[in-house]
């Protein structure tokens, strides 16, 4: 029972503060709370990214193939894409602080036992030791699907939705910028240490800011005594959502399991957008796995063309914020135009990158951005609107749904995209590329009658 209230959500406080108490403690939890969520995505990706950039010395080092390493790093998918749908239903009702601060910390304890694992070669047979490191890369992929849904269930409380867009378009940069810093932090780890420096020096990053994050992050707003950010803007004059507001007043009524069922399994828009979502990540998956290798076989050497891998995730960074602010400021809030908007940007860059065919190198930089660009809005977009169509009370849980289709799609893009260029070559791969895409919009244009039923009620 210890256990389980050390993870409970927290009971609501009452109300005593004056009006300018309140408003001075929302603003600085709201402050307090951005820049923690934003560090702990960041840090997560540093534990999750590292294994791509280690594993051409973990190779030669442990004398596996490839297919072993395949194996190995499947693990991680697998056991990502199950505990994203687990953990987002568990984080609904959890503490925010509990639950993300205890899923880093546990993340960063299997990056350091993979690391020690790597390192009994001359007591255990390879193959124990490679399902030992499969084991922990596994557990550490559950532990960091415990990371995002407490993001999507803090930013849904602490945010209406007039404001919420480009709130989670900033902390949603934090994916690129992670990668950014997983690519040179294990570099030069592995440099100084070896390969097991990509995990053990990502591992004690990971574990100080698991520590961190306990002291920083805080669950709702009602939690600390503070109204609810609906009431807290009707009282500074900036009052809005009044359909949610009456949404949320029947929802008091239902249980969870109802609203998990009503919201999540069987909305339509939520399916819709979470297999859209499925095909978007086809795409991103594929491009961050495989253009290094493309641009390779085009003639770049490995500098060039992962410089211009560096590129996609760069401008990535910024396609987060340019897709919250155009579904912000230039469609009212509105989600669905500004998808289609960059799928169809998304669409024409794939084209775009096979017809020059890597002949001009100044396009290939340009395209890898523009891939970047949209993937990076989409990813940032869909999953916001999933979260919409659903209901604050199941953020968490929704957010889980999307990532489990999602990670799907990352299988079928990375394993797919290998399998379709040794058989039909890289034209085939684009085709696969497009032909996603345009699945992902269609889907996308199912949604619209969605968003017109909604505002007619």
């Amino acid at each position: 029972m210890g256990l389980i209230n050390f993870f409970k959500e927290p009971a609501p406080k009452e109300v005593t503060k004056s009006k300018e108490e309140i408003s001075r403690d929302y603003k600085y939890f709201q402050r307090r709370l951005m820049y923690s969520l934003y560090i702990g995505y960041v840090v997560s990706y540093i534990g999750r990214k590292n294994l791509s950039v280690a594993m051409p010395t973990l190779c030669k080092s442990l004398h596996v193939t490839k297919t072993d390493l395949g194996i190995l790093g499947s693990t991680f998918y697998v056991t990502y894409a199950v505990g994203k749908m687990v953990n987002g239903m568990l984080a609904d009702k959890s503490n925010v602080r509990t639950f993300f601060s205890f899923g880093t910390i546990l993340s960063a304890i299997c990056l350091l036992f993979f690391a020690v694992s790597g390192m009994l070669t001359s007591i255990l047979p390879i193959t124990v030791i490679i399902g030992l490191m499969a084991f922990f890369w596994g557990a550490g992929g559950w532990f960091q699907s415990m990371t995002f849904p407490p993001i999507a269930k803090s930013l849904s409380y602490w945010y209406t939705k007039k404001d919420r867009g480009m709130k989670w378009s900033l902390v949603s940069t934090s994916h690129q910028i992670g990668v950014l810093f997983a690519i040179v932090i294990s570099t030069f780890s592995i440099y100084c240490l070896g390969w097991q420096g990509a995990f053990l020096i990502p591992g004690i990053i990971t574990l100080l800011t698991g520590f961190w994050l306990y002291n920083r992050l805080r669950d709702k707003p009602t939690s600390l005594g503070l109204p609810k950010v609906e009431d807290y803007k009707k009282m500074i004059g900036e009052g809005e959502e009044e359909e949610d507001e009456k949404k949320e007043e029947t929802q008091e009524k239902m249980s969870y399991l109802h609203m998990f069922t009503k919201y999540i399994l069987i909305n339509p828009a939520a399916w819709i957008l979470a297999i859209s979502f499925m095909f978007v990540y086809v795409v991103r998956t594929a491009s961050e796995d495989w253009l290094v290798t493309y641009f390779s076989e085009k003639g770049d050497a490995l500098v060039a063309a992962s410089s211009k891998l560096i590129i996609l995730s760069i401008v990535g960074a910024a396609g987060t914020m340019f897709a919250g602010l155009i579904s912000e400021k230039l469609f009212k809030g509105k989600r669905t135009p500004a998808n289609i908007l960059c799928l169809f940007g998304l669409l024409a860059s794939i084209f775009g990158l096979a017809i020059n065919n890597g002949t001009i190198k100044i396009l290939d930089y340009l395209y890898a951005a523009l891939i970047g660009l949209f993937c990076a809005g989409l990813q940032n977009l869909i999953g916001l609107h999933l979260v919409e169509v659903c209901s604050k009370k199941v953020a968490s849980a929704a957010n889980g749904f999307g990532g489990t289709l999602s990670y799907v799609g990352a299988f079928l893009g990375s394993s797919g995209t290998g399998y379709i260029a040794d058989r039909f070559g890289w034209n085939g791969v684009f085709n696969y590329w497009m032909i996603s895409t345009v699945v992902a919009i269609f889907l996308i244009f199912l949604v619209i009658p969605f968003g017109k039923r909604r505002r007619q009620n």
